[in-house]
């Protein structure tokens, strides 16, 4: 394989010498059917109120093949080592089902250890559900706290609150605690009967500053509750790794452990995410989370762009940034069960590619990760859609959308149900991004050509969770190889809590501007 910057690329001088198209003009009902992709669990991903014509496709095509997009997949998923920054493996795809040939590493064949970790986290989820496992004093467990940061708190709590409203069976209640600002603990502690509470400890190293502080925040309330005869440490469980301090069985109830081959932000189907959501849904329901991100994942190795979402996505995105200069992306999902989803895609996008060198090192000439945000509709429209429509800069626009709501609870006011209102605005707002409207009131005026893109399916549920997870994955991880980045490591995370640590070893109580000062 060659690893070589996208502006050294034949094909990415011919897509910059293109003309960029109009989709005012090119709008059309053949268009929206034709410019379609399905992926796996369900989802379909379409393109067609985005700037590409017949011809801008065939040289993403060639940009692909020149860049070796689907050669470097393959040899991610065979094992090869992939994240050069610290030179480790990527695995993330792994922990949802062996692809291609099995990986070693660590003298052991990691898809069964995965597949261990699996059967571990099904075997304990169903014996507390069932309430063989019990609290210290004998009561069932009701409740379920994950404690983690970053990866460990945003991806699964994202994926909890997706699938709250498809699940008909039993459920446990899920709170999580990542900051460390100490208001966050004391409002969820606040409301918890910590007899019936289980607490799932997140941390890969067992050293994370926030988590542990969190974690002792936790210990000293359930001491200081009176409680008789209970005991902290059989109230929780860590999500570590095998050397991490945490995973000392004297100190947890038990102990699922995760390496460093699966990055923080993308270890939601590992036991980082599958911990918690066995205890509250049931591990069937996140056992159909994985094979719905196994699917996406298997049709991500399509060479052929226009059969596979991720990588059309993926190189659409690349168009976007590089060649019409849009910084910004916004992630809209009509649906309320994905209003924490945009967040966790913030972390997935920003902290993979929001990178200014490649993978040697050396700077590179081009703009790389956009800025993301988002927000879920209908709220954005009264929100920040006025900007998106009206505003001096064209945000590139990826709405999330489905034929039917989860509870199934619904009323028709005017003839339509709600439902059916949500998925009209959703429509109406592809379509006046794209065509815009005129009027002689220049403050009425809607130039229109904003571009956007639509992933849809008949309902959210965790095969299709998982699917649309996976494709947000594959593609950062696309767009990363075309840009010639390692998309798999985090150093500008790294540099604050360097500082911090220097701040709380030099004034313990200080005020945050003299703390701040005496940095300088």
């Amino acid at each position: 394989m060659e690893f070589k910057n996208l502006d050294s690329c034949t094909s990415f001088a011919k897509l910059r010498n293109q003309e960029p198209c109009s989709v005012k003009d090119m709008l059309t009902k053949e268009r929206i059917q034709a410019f379609s992709i399905l992926e796996g669990g369900g989802l379909t991903y379409n393109y067609a109120a985005m700037p590409v014509t017949e011809a801008t496709i065939q040289t993403l095509q060639e940009l692909s093949n020149e860049q070796q997009l689907i050669e470097k997949y393959i040899a991610l998923l065979n094992g090869e080592t992939m994240n050069t920054g610290e030179n480790r493996l990527v695995l993330h795809q792994l922990t949802r089902g062996q692809i291609l040939n099995p990986v070693f590493a660590d003298n052991e064949d990691k898809g069964k250890f995965y597949q261990g970790q699996l059967e571990k986290i099904k075997e304990f989820s169903s014996k507390v559900r069932k309430g063989e496992i019990t609290g210290s004093t004998g009561k069932p467990f009701s409740t379920v706290v994950q404690i983690g940061i970053g990866g460990s708190d945003l991806g699964p709590r994202a994926l909890y609150l997706a699938l709250k409203g498809s699940q008909d069976e039993k459920q446990l209640a899920a709170k999580f605690i990542s900051n460390v600002d100490p208001d966050d603990a004391a409002d969820v502690i606040s409301g918890l009967d910590f007899e019936t509470t289980l607490f799932i400890l997140v941390s890969k190293s067992g050293t994370t500053l926030e988590t542990l502080t969190n974690r002792d925040l936790v210990i000293e309330a359930i001491k200081a509750s009176g409680i008789k005869g209970i005991d902290p440490s059989r109230h929780i469980v860590a999500v570590t790794s095998k050397t991490s301090p945490l995973a000392s069985s004297d100190t947890v109830l038990d102990a699922f452990f995760i390496d460093d081959y699966i990055g923080g932000r993308y270890s939601s189907t590992s036991a980082v995410g599958g911990v918690l959501l066995s205890l509250a849904f049931g591990y069937e329901t996140f056992a159909e989370l994985l094979q719905g991100a196994h699917e996406a994942d298997k049709m991500a190795l399509e060479n052929d762009i226009t059969k596979n979402a991720a990588l059309m996505d993926a190189l659409i995105g690349v168009y976007l940034r590089n060649v019409l200069a849009l910084p910004t992306t916004a992630i809209l999902p009509y649906s309320q069960g994905l209003n924490r989803f945009p967040a966790h895609l913030q972390q997935v996008d920003m902290e993979s590619n929001g990178k200014h060198v490649n993978r040697s090192g050396e700077k590179v000439s081009y703009a790389t990760g956009p800025v993301i945000f988002g927000e879920s509709g209908t709220n954005g429209q009264h929100s920040f859609y006025q900007l998106l429509h009206q505003g001096t800069d064209t945000v590139a626009l990826q709405f999330i959308g489905f034929s039917e709501s989860q509870y199934g609870k619904d009323i028709v006011v005017e003839g339509s149900t709600s439902q059916k209102k949500l998925n009209a605005n959703l429509a109406a707002q592809i379509v006046a991004f794209a065509r815009g409207k005129d009027d002689k009131n220049p403050n009425k005026q809607f130039e229109g050509n904003r571009y956007s893109s639509l992933l849809t399916a008949r309902t959210l549920n965790a095969r299709t969770l998982g699917a649309l997870l996976a494709h947000y994955e594959n593609k950062v991880m696309f767009q990363g190889f075309a840009w010639n980045l390692n998309s798999f490591d985090q150093e500008g995370v790294q540099l604050g809590k360097i500082l911090a640590k220097k701040v709380l070893e030099g004034c313990k109580d200080d005020p945050i501007l003299k703390a701040y000062a005496d940095l300088l």
